[in-house]
């Protein structure tokens, strides 16, 4: 393992780079999609309600590979767009799916008559859901979305599959150079770690502080 990682640590660096950086981009964009898409579900107006449950139910059902490359395959031919983007806006897409049922359920657990208190002060639905509700079901909702952004860091692994250069797209060029699956991926294994170790420290932490 020791020589695999020596002999190919710049090789190793640059996919922990590319895999980082869709990691952050696909949290951030995950979280402010899915919030937006939760609050549409949770909207008195019909048709954004059905929106935002078209939305979900759309790409939480459909496998992450399958929207990948067809961004990649087919998007491409009308946009100008790499492997590492197509991953990226595939990984958002599809885990902004969870992450809005994640808020919904975290909103939907807040007791009723907060909303009904912030509406008797005045407040207007969309006030009331910003400043009373939604902050408390974040809040409920902080474990489950842990999960999520783990297992996001984990599926950018899917950019492999459309030259995204990342890091299991680097752990196949090493493999099939060196002909050492085993310690190559064990290598891999471990720079993931480095990932959502420290993810699922905080994601802990911030859960208890907030409690």
């Amino acid at each position: 393992m020791i020589k695999i990682l020596t002999d190919n640590w710049s090789t190793i660096i640059t996919g922990f780079e590319f895999t980082i950086l869709s990691s952050i981009v696909g949290l951030l964009g995950s979280l402010i999609l899915g919030m937006v898409f939760a609050l549409m579900e949770m909207a008195p107006n019909k048709f954004l309600k059905f929106i935002g449950t078209a939305f979900v139910e759309f790409f939480r059902n459909i496998p992450l590979l399958v929207i990948t490359l067809f961004f990649y395959v087919v998007v491409s031919h009308a946009v100008k767009i790499n492997g590492f983007w197509a991953g990226t806006i595939a990984l958002i897409l599809y885990t902004s799916s969870f992450v809005a049922e994640c808020i919904r359920g975290g909103v939907n657990s807040v007791d009723p008559g907060q909303m009904e208190g912030a509406r008797s002060n005045g407040l207007t639905y969309t006030q009331a859901m910003i400043h009373i509700v939604l902050p408390q079901g974040f809040k409920l909702a902080i474990p489950s979305l842990g999960n999520q952004f783990i297992n996001l860091v984990k599926n950018s692994s899917i950019l492999s599959f459309v030259a995204g250069l990342d890091l299991m797209y680097q752990a196949n060029v090493i493999s099939g150079a060196n002909l050492d699956p085993f310690n190559t991926y064990i290598v891999i294994g471990i720079f993931y770690l480095l990932l959502t170790g420290p993810l699922s420290v905080f994601m802990n932490h911030l859960e208890n502080r907030l409690r």
